[in-house]
């Protein structure tokens, strides 16, 4: 089926080095013309982004599916509609489902139910079968599908050794090892993080060392083995900084950072409400102002959502028996922004984060037919694949959980404000998201 052709009308087009208002006609899944007045063919779907910045779709390296085994949370495809909805156009699956994306037969279902998908999906393959730690699952045969991204999310690899075995094995296949960097000998048996609320709630706490002495041994075995490394959801300015020294020093490192790091601090959770419980844990108001220092400062590689869908009854339960996680996808873009300086901030740091960062840490510059997506990140020029966002900058609206796409409704931010949604999602050449309504 033939895409319908579409016009984007006076937008503020977002390059990677310079913007300007224009238009941008797409035909058969590519731009094939940007300026300050294009000419649309008879039939075309025109629409209007006056006061909306359009750059390349946003890009989430963290996204938890569910799918395989939990798909009363979350599926494929309503995962899928949550992403377009929040201006993304490509999520990367991140593999603790049930069973665990270790094997071929596991990826390669993932892959291809992903390919009917409302966005692109790539997967990230566990490192460890299981994620259990133990034994190195066949990630030669992972990158042989496409796969570009591995790790144990949920779990950080404890064991040094191995983690070593495993990025001295990847490095030659030009591949990319993410960390969940929580020390468990430190951490384990946390519910928040270790601090002045969790004594005073008499909670056990996940202390920031337990996440930074991780980011420091896996720095070391990156100067060893030379692969490249990322470092999932950040919380700390210390784990912050400890990335930044390695990647002035050559290491090939990178990192992300979460909406919920970047705008909730430790005494949200002093409502022993459930929502707020994430794995690494909501830190000091300190942390949180350096984590929008550094994004405001363009140095972060990535903001990731980690997307973490659960059902009311396994979040209805007391706070440190319920499990961790929030959603993600249809609020990151304003909480970004918010970050940023809301409608001032700097739109080349905004799609950075969102978009181009995302997109060179997940190898999605270029097509892959193995894994079914197009090129994601690039610039908004003639040639490139249309994988856009219209964003308005400017539009509030409130945070209803009962109106959200996925199918759970575990999100922190309910009766928030939040100004800055994206108008249109165009994946492949195709609007699959205009104002708000699924295509």
């Amino acid at each position: 089926m033939t895409n319908p052709t579409l016009v984007i009308r006076g937008g503020l087009i977002v390059g990677p080095l310079e913007s300007f208002l224009g238009d941008v006609l797409i035909a058969d899944g590519r731009i094939v013309e940007v300026g300050p007045s294009v000419t649309a063919p008879s039939g075309a779907l025109e629409i209007d982004a006056a006061g909306c910045w359009v750059g390349p779709g946003f890009v989430d390296l963290h996204t938890h599916l569910r799918e395989p085994g939990k798909e009363s949370a979350e599926t494929i495809e309503t995962g899928a509609f949550a992403a377009a909805l929040g201006g993304y156009s490509a999520v990367v699956a991140m593999p603790n489902t049930e069973p665990a994306l270790d094997s071929v037969a596991m990826v390669g279902y993932v892959l291809e139910r992903g390919k009917l998908a409302a966005v692109d999906v790539a997967v990230a393959g566990a490192i460890t079968i299981g994620r259990q730690g133990e034994q190195m699952a066949p990630i030669a045969k992972f990158a042989a599908l496409g796969v570009r991204l591995f790790t144990d999310d949920g779990n950080g690899v404890q064991d040094a050794g191995l983690m070593r075995r495993a990025l001295t094995y990847a490095q030659p296949l030009r591949v990319t090892l993410a960390q969940h960097c929580e020390d468990e000998s430190l951490a384990q048996g946390g519910s928040m993080h270790e601090g002045a609320s969790s004594s005073k709630l008499g909670l056990i706490g996940r202390p920031a060392i337990a996440e930074e002495l991780m980011v420091m041994r896996d720095i070391e075995l990156v100067r060893l083995t030379g692969c490249s490394m990322h470092f999932l959801h950040l919380s700390t300015e210390r784990s912050i900084a400890l990335v930044l020294e390695a990647r002035a020093q050559g290491l090939p490192v990178t990192c992300e950072v979460a909406p919920h790091h970047f705008t909730l601090d430790e005494t949200a959770c002093e409502t022993f409400d459930p929502e707020f419980k994430v794995h690494p844990p909501l830190r000091t108001a300190a942390d949180v102002a350096a984590l929008r220092a550094a994004l405001r400062a363009g140095v972060i590689d990535a903001v990731a959502t980690d997307h973490a869908p659960h059902t009311p009854e396994s979040k209805d339960m007391a706070f440190d028996e319920a499990p961790p996680g929030m959603l993600g996808l249809e609020q990151a873009a304003g909480l970004t922004l918010e970050a940023l300086g809301g409608a001032e901030a700097d739109p080349q740091v905004f799609f950075s984060v969102l978009s181009r960062g995302p997109a060179r840490v997940a190898q999605m510059r270029e097509q892959d037919v193995r894994v079914g997506h197009s090129a994601h990140g690039g610039a908004v020029s003639v040639g490139e694949d249309a994988n856009l966002v219209v964003f308005d900058p400017k539009a509030p609206y409130v945070v209803d959980r009962d109106k959200l796409a996925s199918r759970a409704r575990n999100t922190p931010y309910h009766g928030r404000t939040i100004h800055g949604r994206a108008r249109a999602t165009i994946v492949r050449g195709r609007l699959v998201q205009l104002e708000g309504n699924l295509q």
